[in-house]
């Protein structure tokens, strides 16, 4: 499975070997995981996963974590989102507060209140707003419905997710909050950025460098929620830019 070099390193380059009871999708996936530089960072760091090195970057970018902010993470198991919300925020030491939602259940995160709890739930608003004390400051979602390997109908699922997930932020969200979520490129998404750009004052494409270079995934980023109100009170101007 793997070589080393005359001086017992390892090389950069991992090989896996097929099993019989492993596919060649699971081949691939197995040998991409053990040669993804961020899949050994999370390990060192001490994270969960390595998709929090794409919310590192776009946070670090686009300032989206302030010290004693409220963060909602939904879809959030393994953790990792919510392990660095919970650092930049300072909520470990009681300066802020995260809420971790997921069906899955997850293992206990220091400074993280965690909900098993399906966010479309009609009582998850309140609940989630009960547990955090007020409003939230930042709504992040990292979900992807389970894969078909049917590209248009993949697409159309995490758009669906992403819509839901814009509906429940709008919802929990204080005015000025910001607003978080995965996509993917292709297709269309005008109901998702229509609501969008009605609410926030700002929404953005973003490609962190940690998303894989094959990979369509995008993330959305809303910033500066304007509170929601009636559909009649008319849409004010925004801007929509793609980086």
């Amino acid at each position: 499975m793997t070589a080393k070099t005359s001086d017992g390193a390892r090389e950069l380059k991992v090989r896996v070997k097929k099993a019989k009871k492993l596919s060649n999708s699971s081949v691939r996936w197995l040998q991409r995981q053990l040669n993804d530089p961020y899949v050994a960072k999370a390990k060192r760091d001490g994270y969960r996963s390595r998709a929090v090195y794409k919310l590192e970057e776009i946070a670090d970018k686009q300032k989206l974590f302030k010290a004693g902010g409220r963060v909602v993470d939904l879809g959030a198991a393994p953790g990792g989102w919510s392990q660095l919300a919970a650092r930049r925020v300072g909520a470990a030491d009681g300066k802020g507060r995260v809420v971790a939602l997921d069906l899955l259940d997850i293992e206990p995160i220091a400074g993280v209140d965690f909900l098993q709890l399906d966010f479309l739930d009609p009582d998850a608003p309140q609940r989630l707003t009960d547990l955090l004390g007020g409003p939230a400051d930042v709504v992040m979602s990292d979900m992807a419905a389970n894969a078909t390997g049917h590209r248009k109908t993949d697409h159309i699922k995490i758009i669906a997710l992403a819509e839901a997930a814009g509906e429940f932020a709008c919802e929990v969200l204080a005015p000025g909050g910001a607003f978080l979520c995965k996509v993917l490129q292709g297709g269309t998404e005008h109901t998702l950025l229509t609501t969008l750009k009605r609410d926030f004052a700002t929404v953005k494409h973003l490609k962190p460098s940690a998303s894989r270079a094959d990979s369509a995934e995008l993330y959305l980023l809303a910033t500066g929620f304007r509170g929601r109100r009636p559909a009649a009170a008319g849409r004010p101007d925004s801007e929509f830019s793609t980086g």
